[in-house]
């Protein structure tokens, strides 16, 4: 299957979500994170996260559990540049390791359009939540995240 996308610029200091959903028009329900996170053990485990704006990851459980690790939180910044080469406001699915899972909240896929990081702080992609299951490595999960924020 093969779904339109749109890539869009963005100035990158209005690239974080909320910053950039009010200068550009986009509702914060249609906009969707990406976010790394790491199982502490030895050595890491990573994983990269889709989550709709207006929720919050379930890191301590959900995350986790599914890392079977027993510690698991946000990856810092420098640890996100450094296994994606992306900084935080511009990391998306489309450009992941393939080293890394890539886990979408269910509530992603209910949305008509999803508004996700672009690689950079420079753009963003939008389209279809399909555009999400023709990557590799990327499984959809009930309750990834904690509803509306």
């Amino acid at each position: 299957m093969t779904v339109d996308v749109d890539v869009i610029g963005c100035d990158p200091a209005l690239a974080d979500t909320a910053t950039f959903c009010e200068a550009y028009g986009y509702s914060m329900e249609d906009s969707a994170n990406a976010i790394v996170v790491v199982g502490k053990s030895e050595p890491s485990i990573y994983a990269m996260c889709l989550v709709l704006a207006t929720s919050r990851l379930d890191v301590n459980k959900a995350v986790r559990k599914r890392l079977g690790t027993k510690k698991a939180s946000f990856a810092s910044a420098d640890a996100t540049a450094e296994l994606t080469g992306m900084t935080i406001g511009g990391v998306t699915p489309f450009a992941a390791p393939a080293t890394i899972p890539i886990w979408v909240d269910a509530a992603v896929m209910t949305r008509d359009r999803i508004i996700v990081g672009g690689g950079s702080r420079r753009c963003k992609v939008v389209g279809p939540p399909a555009m999400l299951v023709e990557l590799a490595g990327v499984e959809v999960v009930d309750d990834l995240a904690l509803g509306p924020t």
